[in-house]
Formats: C-alpha cells, structure tokens, sequence
C-alpha cells in the first residue's frame, strides 16, 4: 500500500500567500513522487477554536467537524506542513488543527517547508517542532524555507532557484521516516479507556 502523505497548508488568513506556495508544492510532491499526496487546506475544514470538552488522547469527541477532521489526520501517513511566520511564530490557526486530536497525529513522520520575511519563515518552523514533539510526530531534518520577499516580487509566486531540490530532499526523509513508523504504529497499544 502506497504511503500516504498530507500536505498541510497551516494559514486560513485573508489574502494569504501559503495558497499559491501549497500549490506549487503539491505538484513538486507528485513530480517527486514515491508517496500519493494530498493537499489540506485548514480553511476548508470548519475547526471550531479548540471546542472540544474532552482531553483529546481518549478520541470522545462532542463535534462532527472533530471525528471528521481525526479521521482526515489518522488516514495519512506522514505530513509536510507549509508554515508561515507571524510574529516569530505559526499562526493559531495550524495550532488550533493540531490540539483537536491528539492520538491521530502519533508516530508519523513530517517535514516542514516555511515561508515568511527575512527570517524565511525559519521561527515558526522551530516553534512548530517543539509542538509537534510532543504530539509524537517525528520531523526530519531537511527543511526548504522561501523568503516571500524575493519569492513575490511581481505578486505572484515564484519559486527560487534550488527549492525543487531541496523539496525533493526533504520528501526523501519523509517518505523514508513515513515508511519506518508505520511499523511502530501497527505495534503501538490501543488507545486507553477513559477514566
């Protein structure tokens, strides 16, 4: 069964430019190859602001829009997520996603590809690594990021030279990283009874 990884595109903002990014991306991927890709966009996905009653590690879950957004998560293999940088951070839209579910995102592997100003998105990449952590999602190490000062100048995107490499490079360690945890989750034990 081919792997099955999940782009994730982390802004909902009004006017955002990660849209034209995810884009391109996502046709580097399937260029790349070696996984089926898919593109999620979190403004198609309704998440109410972290509205769920329950800790999310017993996956009873109050919202239609939580069991569907989990069973999206849960299906995938491995994600790479497309971060700007607001503030020396991501935006609480990306970090609202990750704290609906908890036991789906577990033992998957991910990549991140940041864009922003000088700093090319590279604090939010950082500040996404701690949560995704404890969220047990191994990232790789290879992280592209695009500075959207040189990348926009005419209003739309245009990759730099070099980012399809180092993409590609990237997608190697995911898919690779993907590949090996699908084994540790078969073995991994049942989710627990609540309390």
């Amino acid at each position: 069964m081919p792997l099955r990884i999940a782009l994730i595109l982390g802004s909902t903002r009004p006017g955002r430019r990660g849209d034209q990014i995810a884009a391109w991306a996502l046709e580097a991927a399937r260029a790349h190859g070696g996984a089926d890709y898919e593109l999620l966009d979190l403004a198609d996905h309704g998440l109410g602001n972290l509205d769920e009653p329950g800790n999310p590690n017993f996956q009873q879950y109050r919202h239609d829009h939580t069991r569907a957004w989990g069973a999206l998560v849960d299906g995938f293999d491995g994600y790479v997520f497309l971060v700007p940088e607001y503030n020396h951070s991501y935006p609480g839209a990306l970090k609202n996603a990750l704290d609906h579910v908890y036991r789906e995102w577990n033992d998957k592997a991910a990549g991140i590809i940041s864009y922003g100003g000088w700093a090319a998105g590279a604090r939010a990449a950082e500040a996404l690594r701690l949560v995704l952590a404890e969220l047990q999602v191994a990232t790789v190490r290879a992280q592209p990021t695009i500075s959207t000062h040189a990348s926009f100048r005419t209003g739309a995107f245009v990759p730099p030279e070099g980012l399809d490499t180092a993409v590609g490079g990237m997608l190697d360690q995911v898919i690779a990283w993907s590949g090996a945890l699908r084994g540790v989750r078969r073995a991994r034990p049942q989710a627990p009874a609540a309390a």
